[in-house]
């Protein structure tokens, strides 16, 4: 009976990870493990990004430069090598963690007896990530805003809009962000939603960051980000036309 319990115990545990891991778009690895001397020491921070994208995973170096749909921090997890001691045999763990530290998934731990550093590092790794293969990880998007909340952030900045009176007293300007659309994470891409809320245009990726395949109604081309500023192109009756956006990702 007790080891009934014990076995139910951690199907939930593994089950509550899963459903945790899936709530984050992306793995940081960094390039260097606390237990070792130098960056990328046997390779095993190499590795580890390569298991983490094999896994299902996107994953990012610390400090690389990543696409700005990855600029909350929030919405990723951090991973870690650790290293538990034994006598006579390599002992690793991987650890994932949110942006507050907090302990989101924890592997079993993965063990070697070779002598040699580079391989028991190695094997340990990879008996290591059989438990996170075993996630079956796929991010389910919830991480970031829903539309609940994307609403109350557009009722809040209408609320604080500001009015701007120039030194002469004579002109006052009104800071109204009703054309702003906001961009929520969908599977293949975006959808970008108005203050009504209402779903204006959904974006879908492509190999560039900042080039989307863009709908919009009865209309299809693309958002292309020039100069720091956003424009849906798509043509009409054989003439390119090209619409200015302000988008908030």
């Amino acid at each position: 009976m007790k080891k009934l319990i014990l076995l139910l115990l951690m199907f939930a545990f593994s089950f509550s990870y899963a459903q945790s891991v899936n709530d984050y778009s992306a793995v940081i690895v960094p390039l260097k493990f606390n237990f070792l001397r130098s960056e990328n020491q046997y390779r095993l921070n190499t590795i580890t990004k390569f298991y983490f994208t094999k896994a299902g995973f996107e994953s990012f170096y610390a400090k690389e430069s990543m696409p700005a749909e990855y600029n909350d921090r929030c919405s990723l997890l951090y991973a870690d090598v650790e290293k538990e001691s034994g006598f006579l045999v390599t002992k690793l763990f991987i650890t994932l963690k949110d942006c507050n530290d907090n302990v989101i998934f924890k592997s079993k731990i993965g063990r070697s007896k070779d002598k040699d550093f580079q391989t028991a590092y190695t094997q340990a790794l990879n008996e290591a990530f059989q438990s996170v293969n075993e996630l079956n990880y796929k991010f389910n998007g919830t991480s970031n805003k829903t539309k609940t909340n994307v609403s109350q952030e557009i009722v809040a900045n209408n609320a604080t809009n500001q009015t701007i009176v120039n030194e002469s007293n004579q002109t006052a300007v009104v800071l109204n962000d009703k054309n702003l659309l906001y961009a929520q994470v969908t599977p293949t891409g975006y959808q970008l939603i108005d203050s009504t809320p209402k779903v204006v245009m959904k974006l879908m990726k492509t190999s560039q960051p900042n080039s989307f395949i863009a709908m919009k109604d009865n209309l299809q081309g693309s958002l292309i980000l020039k100069d720091n500023q956003w424009f849906f192109e798509y043509y009409q009756n054989e003439k390119l036309v090209s619409e200015k956006l302000n988008i908030k990702f």
